[in-house]
């Protein structure tokens, strides 16, 4: 651990008077007393974020940088190296009144050893695993000066062709909930003064998950019921766990941008749900309002800071505007001093007026970072996130013998298997697909392979992979400038001795994520024309999946006879996917959003409301398409196994409530395959007379249950009058009495159902 006497002996002049523990009383006393001593430049330079890229008004990064921190310009700023932040906070030490820059940095699915991308670990249904991955991700980032992070990204999403659904955790309010909270609580554990926690913050808030069209950064409009009642709760979630932060979204609410929105941030943040961290806005957000037609870069800094926004990350508009507003009487030096103490407390929270290098310690960056037992983490949660979606004549498990053509541009992929938004790239450390089927399948498998295809021949998306962006999120696109001909003929060279055919299709890493939507979200034309081939040779085929996003997959659904989903899935992603394919762990994962068939069907998600016309096959006039089904590829919950499973009918305790009763709903599982395999067994309540017209039913609780080949459980849900709350047309949250119907199965659509009646 770093010590710097000089800083210590400051300190204990400047807070002895004041600094006793960690209570409220003592962080109050402590900041206000910081507060008094501080000018408005100290101040504002509190409530800046700036990177190493910009520096503060000063130009450019790295020594102006330094310079700026010396005085007092940046409260704030990412890190990205042990010795680059420890200069940091030794620039720090230098200023005058020695305030530690709080270093944040976008932490979002591990910091070296990476995990799935947070779409797959949401479809592991493990709460606990998905905490533990936060955890750990904690402690390799605070070891390196890192006390904060841009995560969890919280926001339901129901388009996927919005790059960044890859960030969340699908489609369901209630399950992103319980992904909200584990991740909370894996980042920030019990205690933030440990030098092992760090500070989540929770984004984007609110409602960036519903942009129009799917693109990024695109608009958003909805009324307050859709909000509440489909949206929000994660967020709430989060800040009920305890989150230190929170990140404005870029869109606007009711027609006001979320960063210069006061009614979401301090209506809603503050006053309704009693969140009392600070909130920093997105990238450049402030400045962003003005293209949304509110004002010059002045008039939006005092919106967003009037609104409650309490730091502004990399805009430079609070310290660039601010005092020429207070002067001109456009913000007060009340809410100035405001946004700064939110500031001043999440450092004092973090410990860092204690000790500014807390979180630099070189022994636990040598010794807690990219362990075994880390990396053993990340293979477990890759492996129980993967989602089997189809295996028609029990193709997979693959037997540990034989000749096996891996075949597909990312069958070698290294990179590509990290996902987007990872900081650190460390290409060497991870296996590829075929090295992990070589690895787990051991000396009696010969593994052939080939490219087979380019990853695209589409202009615009390769030139969009290509791009230095490209590799700034990602993985820049290879080509190999043979003819789609050759390398297709290549592919069936490898493969003509081969007793199994593995296609490693999908999207790359820089395909999703931010700045990624498509507007076509298949499989690429040349990555189809190669499986059409591969399955033209009568060999099975398994088709493997990379991607970011739930894909058009109909026709593969349709023609391929097994498919695995294996998302981006980390660090360990090579040796996961072929410890499930050979069936060393039995695939458990179910979908968090629903895979469309055709992007005309968007937005489809299970929990969609009904319309006057419901849907009849044998009725014209009622709601469906003419081309397609109405019902998706693989919906919301869905999931196969190696075994198969049986539920019992529902069994209630009673069928008539009262007021606090508690309804028991109970079903018998049974595992009628051969193999031990683990099922989530998925509970959902539909209630069919409101006072607004609800969805058609919504997911209240799961359960994830081992078996053994022919054991029966019971599996046991607790129903309450909480679980029938809605927010109705006044924004009251309640329930209403009348008819429920309770439905329990093995995901949205496959349940059986049981109805009761409970009245107040």
């Amino acid at each position: 651990m770093i010590n710097n006497k000089k800083y210590l002996v400051s300190f204990m002049l400047l807070v002895a008077s004041v600094f006793t523990s960690n209570g409220q009383d003592d962080m109050d006393k402590f900041v206000s007393n910081l507060l008094q001593k501080m000018t408005l430049e100290e101040k504002l330079g509190q409530i800046n974020l700036s990177s190493g890229n910009t520096g503060a008004v000063l130009g450019g990064g790295g020594e102006g940088q330094l310079i700026a921190i010396k005085k007092g310009e940046i409260g704030a700023t990412g890190g990205s190296s042990f010795e680059s932040i420890k200069k940091i906070q030794d620039a720090a030490m230098e200023s005058r009144l020695k305030i530690p820059v709080l270093i944040g940095l976008d932490v979002i699915h591990g910091y070296k050893t990476i995990f799935p991308i947070p779409l797959a670990l949401s479809c592991s249904w493990d709460t606990d695993l998905i905490e533990r991955s936060a955890q750990i991700a904690a402690k390799e980032a605070s070891a390196s000066g890192v006390c904060w992070t841009y995560s969890p990204m919280v926001d339901i999403a129901r388009d996927p062709r919005w790059g960044r659904v890859s960030e969340g955790s699908g489609e369901d309010p209630w399950w992103g909930s319980q992904v909200a909270k584990a991740m909370v609580r894996g980042y920030q554990g019990g205690d933030l003064s440990k030098n092992n926690t760090i500070m989540a913050c929770v984004k984007h808030f609110a409602l960036y998950g519903a942009s129009e069209a799917g693109r990024d950064y695109n608009t958003v409009d909805m009324s307050h019921l859709s909000m509440f009642n489909g949206y929000m709760e994660p967020y709430k979630a989060a800040f009920d766990e305890g989150a230190g932060s929170a990140m404005s979204s870029f869109n606007l609410v009711d027609g006001i941008p979320a960063t210069g929105n006061k009614w979401l941030m301090t209506d809603v943040l503050r006053d309704r749900w009693g969140f009392d961290g600070f909130v920093v806005t997105d990238y450049t957000s402030i400045n962003e309002m003005a293209y949304h037609g509110l004002g010059d870069l002045k008039t939006v800094s005092a919106l967003a800071l009037k609104a409650g926004i309490d730091k502004d990350m990399q805009g430079l508009g609070f310290i660039g505007t601010l005092k020429e507003s207070l002067d001109d009487g456009l913000v007060s030096m009340e809410q100035i001093d405001q946004a700064c103490r939110r500031v001043l407390e999440a450092k004092f929270k973090l410990g860092l007026f204690e000790d500014p290098y807390r979180y630099l310690d070189e022994n636990r960056l040598k010794n807690e970072v990219l362990t075994d037992e880390n990396l053993e983490a990340a293979r477990e949660l890759a492996a129980r996130s993967m989602v089997l979606l189809k295996n028609d004549n029990n193709i997979l498990p693959l037997k540990k013998e034989g000749k096996i053509a891996v075949v597909g541009p990312l069958a070698k992929a290294t990179g590509d298997l990290l996902g987007a938004w990872v900081m650190y790239r460390n290409r060497d450390i991870v296996p590829s697909i075929v090295e992990g089927i070589k690895s787990v399948g051991g000396d009696d498998v010969e593994v052939l392979s080939a490219i087979g295809a380019n990853l695209t021949n589409e202009p615009n998306l390769r030139k969009s992979l290509s791009s230095p962006f490209a590799m700034f999120m990602g993985e820049k696109m290879v080509v190999d400038e043979r003819s789609p001909e050759v390398l297709i003929d290549e592919a069936l060279a490898v493969s003509a001795d081969a007793d199994v055919i593995v296609a490693v299709l999908g999207e790359s890493t820089a395909m999703s994520g931010e700045a990624s939507s498509r507007a076509d979200i298949s499989i690429p034309e040349s990555q189809r024309n190669l499986l059409k081939t591969l399955l033209k040779t009568g060999k099975p085929v398994v088709l493997v999946l990379l991607n970011g996003r739930p894909l058009t997959i109909d026709w593969e659904s349709e023609n391929v006879p097994a498919i695995l989903e294996a998302w981006a899935p980390g660090t360990a992603g090579g040796n996961a996917i072929a410890d499930v394919l050979f069936g060393d762990y039995n695939p458990s994962g179910k979908l968090t959003m629903t895979f469309p068939r055709s992007v005309g069907q968007i937005p489809v998600y299970y929990n969609h409301k009904n319309t006057g016309r419901p849907f009849d096959e044998n009725n014209k006039f009622t709601s469906k398409y003419l081309d397609i089904s109405n019902e998706p590829v693989y919906p919301f919950g869905y999931g196969l196994s190696y075994t198969s499973f049986k539920y019992s009918d529902i069994e209630l305790n009673k069928s008539n409530l009262e007021g606090n009763d508690k309804l028991i709903a109970k079903v018998t599982l049974t595992n009628t395959g051969d193999r031990a395999g683990e099922e989530v067994v998925q509970l959902y309540i539909s209630d069919p007379v409101a006072s607004i017209s609800r969805p058609v039913k919504e997911l209240k609780n799961s359960k994830k249950v081992m078996l053994e080949p022919g054991e029966k459980k019971t599996v046991t849900f607790e129903v309450t009058t909480n679980d029938l709350k809605f927010y109705n047309s006044e924004l009251k949250y309640d329930w209403e009495p009348g008819e429920f119907v309770i439905q329990i199965g093995t995901n949205s659509q496959d349940v059986n159902k049981a109805g009761l009646n409970w009245v107040k």
